[in-house]
């Protein structure tokens, strides 16, 4: 059998131990997976574009477990009434290859994305940050501004879109969950100014400069989210030159990442490096450090693996036959056995149904 985890069940495991608990958890559950980098197999992810978006796969896998999840992106569904991104994944055992999790990861890939910014942020960011700025305050945003603040202090934030009714939506939501300092702001450039960190989380697929140099001011940790995918930028290349660069997966950043825009040798550093202790973080109190962060599937499975402990610890979700029963391994036909050859009757219903699979 296989555990399943609808949305209700991972919210209800949210709310039973809270969501700074939570986030703290999944932060620690990242580290660990991190500071064993060399026990996985790695690889980017397999990307299908098309002219309004995305679907990617994205697989990862220790001697133990493997996982995967099924992401899109597509900006143009926030017109369309639904969500921008969506997933689901999945945990197996290696030695069987049988699932032990299906699970959602809409809300848990927010979630695993703040804290995977948190992380990095523990480790680049000056340690006195006290403020934010947040551009986008689409459907990540609020997940940003918690951890920050619960995970970080962060006790004061400024943020901005270009779409008022997403920053109205967003400070009505930390309002009522947090005692988080929320200012708006008129533009950028008003949001940044002065931020310790500024965390861009922006939605549109295209070459944008949403953060210029003129806005970088000395000591700032820039934790850009947005840009995801070929195509999709936040930072102007000159944001980039200003400061040390730290990536997750190179191989992926240089084609999915701000630094898409640069030269093939432009220096970047992996975060797993800085964790454990083989290359320096910020150097200095004064230095800019950017986290250029298009979310890597070791992420995905440390979610998927705290999910699955936190199911097991408090009997959440559901099991489901998703793989047949073994009574008989070589014999699978036996589940559909004489009704292999009897015919059903048609009806309206299913002969359109055959059509549309045609097509």
């Amino acid at each position: 059998m296989t555990r399943f985890l609808d949305v209700p069940d991972t919210s209800r495991l949210v709310a039973t131990i809270g969501v700074p608990r939570f986030l703290a958890e999944l932060v620690d559950t990242l580290r660990a997976d991190y500071l064993r980098w060399a026990d996985f197999d790695k690889s980017p992810r397999v990307a299908c574009h098309s002219r309004d978006g995305v679907i990617e796969l994205m697989p990862v896998a220790d001697t133990k477990l493997f996982a995967f999840k099924y992401v899109n992106g597509h900006p143009i569904n926030a017109d369309r009434g639904i969500h921008t991104v969506m997933a689901f994944g999945a945990l197996a055992d290696v030695d069987t290859g049988y699932p032990v999790l299906l699970a959602e990861l809409t809300l848990t890939t927010a979630l695993r994305t703040a804290a995977t910014s948190v992380l990095a942020a523990k480790a680049l960011a000056r340690p006195d940050s006290k403020k934010m700025a947040l551009i986008g305050n689409g459907a990540q945003s609020e997940f940003q501004a918690i951890a920050f603040h619960t995970q970080l202090g962060i006790d004061e934030i400024r943020v901005f879109d270009v779409d008022a009714r997403a920053t109205d939506k967003l400070m009505r939501n930390l309002s009522a969950c947090t005692a988080l300092r929320v200012e708006r702001a008129a533009s950028t450039a008003e949001a940044v100014r002065g931020a310790d960190i500024v965390t861009t989380v922006t939605a549109d697929k295209t070459y944008a400069t949403i953060v210029t140099p003129d806005m970088i001011e000395p000591g700032m940790h820039l934790n850009a989210v947005g840009g995801d995918c070929p195509g999709k930028t936040e930072l102007h290349a000159g944001v980039l030159r200003m400061g040390r660069v730290f990536v997750e997966y190179e191989p992926q950043t240089r084609i999915e990442g701000d630094i898409q825009q640069m030269p093939a040798d432009f220096p970047v550093v992996e975060l797993w490096r800085v964790l454990q202790g083989e290359a320096s973080g910020r150097e200095s109190a004064s230095q800019v450090t950017i986290f250029d962060s298009v979310g890597f599937a070791l992420e995905d499975y440390s979610a998927l693996r705290y999910l699955y402990a936190l199911a097991q610890q408090l009997n959440a979700g559901t099991q489901i036959s998703l793989i047949p029963p073994a009574a008989d391994p070589k014999n699978l036909f036996a589940l559909i056995g004489t009704q292999a050859t009897s015919t059903p009757a048609s009806s309206p219903a299913t002969e359109g149904a055959a059509l549309d699979l045609a097509h």
